[in-house]
């Protein structure tokens, strides 16, 4: 993660190298304040017709229509897309330096959306009023319903134009997070009756029995997952995030951070310098793939390369904000399945 967001998160006493806590907007939406369930109330799978959808702050937006004009989080706009419903406008990484499609944006043609802001604390107001939009639709780091890279700053002139939509990814699985988009897309046209639907759940369920069994059968194998940064490494505990308590609930042997360590990073990760990168022994080491992490291959700390797991090949990627469908999930699943079961014991 930057540094920038780093320090920021830091003096805020919030989060996240495993994960992340946006400074974004509380929301004048449409609708009432229902019970915090978060359960589906829509009405128009069909496209026409009213629409509402009850969103994980309990808050139900209600339209005339189903919402034609979305502007989402990249990552939200992603998991919509593999679900065959487009946006106007998109706001989070969605454009590299080298203007090839960020991670997050998974195969959406970002040609073909509006980019109100590609970095933390950007988005372009104008623009997104120009988009005319139904709906904004955000994930959320928090309990508290901050949408995810909608700016602090602006939180306010965005919200009056248009209700919004949170998906809670806050201390919950994966698999919770994925049945709510799953539900969204629907509410919003998806096709979830295909067979490219039904086949990547499918093949996530397969996958998740795969680590389970995986899990059981090598229990000694201990994994950790870290995010790099110029300064600092970040070891992430399995609290909070959704696909590491996941993959904790399905046996997973996860190096733990203590509670006391965890302090500055909101409960999510330890920092430690390069120098300490060895405090933790483990035979496999996920790594955060988000572009505004250092990746594996750039890391040129003498201390990194001499970690067994590094000397071993056995260093994967994680994705610390999925991309909330099945068909994304499945590699990150099988992905560590695969490690484990072919891990050394190097630690």
């Amino acid at each position: 993660m930057s540094n920038a967001r780093t320090a920021r998160f830091s003096r805020r006493g919030l989060l996240a190298a495993g994960g992340a806590l946006g400074l974004g907007a509380l929301v004048t939406a449409c609708g009432g304040e229902d019970s915090k369930d978060g359960g589906s109330e829509s009405t128009a799978a069909a496209q026409s017709g009213p629409w509402s959808f009850k969103d994980d702050r309990g808050k139900t937006v209600k339209l005339d229509k189903a919402p034609a004009n979305i502007v989402a989080f990249t990552g939200v706009a992603a998991a919509l897309y593999d679900y065959g419903v487009s946006v106007k406008g998109v706001f989070g990484p969605t454009k590299t330096q080298d203007g090839k499609p960020d991670v997050q944006a998974g195969d959406m043609d970002i040609s073909k959306v509006t980019i109100l802001g590609n970095t933390w604390d950007q988005f372009n107001v104008e623009k997104y009023a120009a988009l005319a939009p139904d709906v904004l639709i955000s994930t959320m780091f928090d309990d508290a319903g901050t949408l995810w890279y909608v700016p602090e700053a602006s939180k306010d002139k965005i919200a009056k134009l248009a209700p919004s939509v949170g998906v809670s990814v806050y201390d919950r699985q994966i698999t919770a997070p994925l049945q709510r988009m799953w539900e969204l897309a629907e509410s919003l046209g998806g096709d979830m009756k295909s067979a490219k639907a039904a086949d990547a759940k499918k093949r996530f369920e397969e996958a998740s029995e795969r680590l389970r069994k995986a899990a059981k059968a090598h229990p000694d194998i201990k994994v950790m997952a870290g995010s790099a940064s110029q300064e600092l490494f970040y070891v992430s505990g399995t609290n909070l995030s959704i696909d590491l308590e996941y993959f904790k609930a399905l046996g997973v042997n996860f190096v733990e951070p203590p509670e006391k360590a965890k302090a500055q990073g909101g409960g999510w990760f330890e920092s430690l310098s390069w120098e300490n990168v060895d405090k933790y022994k483990a035979d496999i080491i996920m790594m955060d793939d988000r572009s505004s992490a250092i990746q594996p291959a750039d890391i040129t700390e003498a201390t990194w390369k001499k970690l067994p797991a590094v000397k071993a090949g056995q260093v994967i990627s994680r994705s610390a904000e999925p991309i909330l469908s099945y068909d994304k999930c499945v590699p990150l699943v099988e992905n560590l399945a695969k490690a484990i079961e072919t891990a050394k014991k190097v630690s």
